[in-house]
């Protein structure tokens, strides 16, 4: 299944959660393995806190200083601090499935991380069930 997420910023860390518990939902899968993977080579998906919202904002910030948006890359569309990001941070995450519901900690929250916004996205959610 294709979620879509739109994005608003150049680099961002949008909680999609909720998005990926309505497809668990939708499927009717008790029990598995849910795949969750970015589309793009310039937007991963993370597994992060959801409780303080500083969190997403200081892991961006710290993210931008040490892989700089300009920094005499050669990459002729001008993007590689957003593919070099995706590469640190990864195209996907893989969550257990239990009785229906995502098994996340309980200030953990999957996020799709936009590098190179903003931007109109999708995000493939592949449910394995258990046989």
């Amino acid at each position: 299944m294709i979620i879509g997420i739109k994005t608003d910023s150049r680099t961002q860390m949008k909680d999609i959660t909720g998005q990926v518990r309505q497809v668990v939902k939708d499927s009717g899968i008790q029990n598995g393995l849910v795949h969750v993977c970015s589309m793009h080579t310039t937007g991963a998906v993370t597994i992060n806190e959801n409780a303080d919202p500083a969190v997403p904002v200081d892991i961006l910030k710290t993210l931008n200083k040490v892989i700089p948006w300009d920094d005499g890359y050669t990459h002729l569309e001008g993007n590689s601090a957003a593919h070099i990001k995706v590469s640190l941070f990864g195209p996907s995450e893989m969550v257990a499935l239990e009785n229906g519901d995502l098994v996340l900690g309980t200030w953990q929250s999957i996020f799709f991380c936009e590098f190179d916004g903003p931007r109109n996205r999708k995000v493939n959610v592949t449910i394995l069930a258990d046989q």
